[in-house]
């Protein structure tokens, strides 16, 4: 069983589902694993019009638990060793998305298979829209057959439960000039238009800082993530920029109203003359420490239940039933070019994925 999920998780890794492109490979080699199950595929196209595909699998009868994971990666940025690679070096699967979320991925896969009953809500596209998981909500007839009591999310927690966590909204800031040769004075550069926007992203993000207001002492850290990224679009030296955006994803728990925020930001946009989109994720999941779900995961695990920054499909997922996240390896590897997660950790999260199947939580 052991070299079997192992091999199963490697090979997972060596197929590229980069968020970017098709996950229709994956896809169809999970749906392989999944005789007696009942099978429901979920086809969308992304909005770069890149196929895509969510299964939703079920068996026994309904109620129970559900074990979810997704199936895209983040880019493989700086990777220097083969990102797809797949190798398990002294008890160790190195790869992009060995950790996340692979080797979960097949953990949970395992685990159903052992189970009488069981359903798998396995999503793409978490790691940027979080699309997968709205199509099983809009779209799933399974899940609303299945009707599971709780969902296990997957992700890299050391296996400890955890009842909730951030979720995030995105803004993009464009600012727009007139390309011409810099030399000649008939230009316009879009970025003297978005300094004086990116000034108040500056003080929004001392704000959230320094201010005990829009801190969450529940959470660690307290503050939240204000993450700015910049684009000129390839822009040259020599060339008056014509398109400047500012990308921002800004991160909060359940106890914080973002309303504010997000005037201050549409003021401030208006005021220096750019356009501003705003994507906003579900709201933060978040269930209390006696909830049966969680007081099922403290049980079986033996650990606390524990709040974390980082979001999952659970924001979106807590439509079709309450979620705990709880799965092997470290968040700190995750999205970085060491990437690995030991399997000892994908054989104990199987272990534990099937005690959580067999032995339900109580009812609310």
């Amino acid at each position: 069983m052991g070299n079997d999920l192992a091999a199963f998780a490697a090979e997972l890794v060596r197929m590229d589902s980069r968020s970017a492109v098709s996950n229709l490979p994956v896809a169809q080699r999970i749906e392989a694993e999944l005789a007696g199950f009942e099978v429901e595929r979920l086809d969308y196209a992304d909005a770069a019009g890149v196929a895509k595909r969510v299964l939703v699998a079920h068996r026994g009868a309904p109620g129970g638990l559900a074990l979810s994971a997704h199936m895209d990666t983040v880019p493989e940025t700086g990777w220097t060793d083969d990102p797809w690679g797949g190798a398990i070096r002294d008890g160790v699967l190195h790869g992009l998305g060995s950790a996340d979320m692979k080797g979960p991925l097949a953990a949970i896969i395992r685990a159903a298979q052992a189970a009488p009953r069981a359903t798998l809500l396995l999503t793409t596209d978490e790691e940027t829209t979080k699309a997968g998981a709205r199509e099983i909500v809009a779209r799933s007839a399974l899940a609303r057959e299945a009707a599971p009591r709780g969902i296990i999310v997957a992700e890299p927690t050391g296996l400890r439960p955890v009842r909730g966590h951030r979720s995030h909204i995105s803004f993009t800031a464009t600012a727009r000039g007139v390309q011409a040769h810099s030399s000649t004075g008939l230009g316009t550069n879009a970025n003297w238009a978005l300094i004086p926007f990116l000034a108040e992203l500056r003080a929004v993000h001392a704000t959230l800082r320094e201010d005990p207001a829009w801190q969450d002492e529940g959470y660690d850290p307290p503050f939240s993530d204000f993450n700015l990224v910049l684009d000129n679009h390839g822009a040259a030296i020599n060339v008056t920029v014509p398109v400047a955006t500012a990308r921002v994803k800004f991160r909060y728990s359940r106890r914080m109203n973002p309303a504010p925020l997000l005037a201050r930001l549409e003021r401030a946009a208006r005021e220096a003359g750019v356009e501003l989109a705003i994507a906003r994720e579900g709201l933060p999941p978040e269930l209390d420490a006696g909830h049966p779900l969680v007081r099922h995961c403290v049980r079986t695990t033996g650990l606390a239940a524990a709040t974390v920054p980082f979001g999952t499909d659970a924001s979106i997922l807590q439509d079709v039933a309450p979620c705990v996240i709880l799965g092997p390896g470290s968040i700190a590897v995750a999205h970085t070019p060491h990437e690995r997660v030991a399997v000892a950790g994908l054989e104990a999260a199987r272990d534990l994925y099937l005690r959580l199947l067999n032995d339900e939580p109580e009812a609310p």
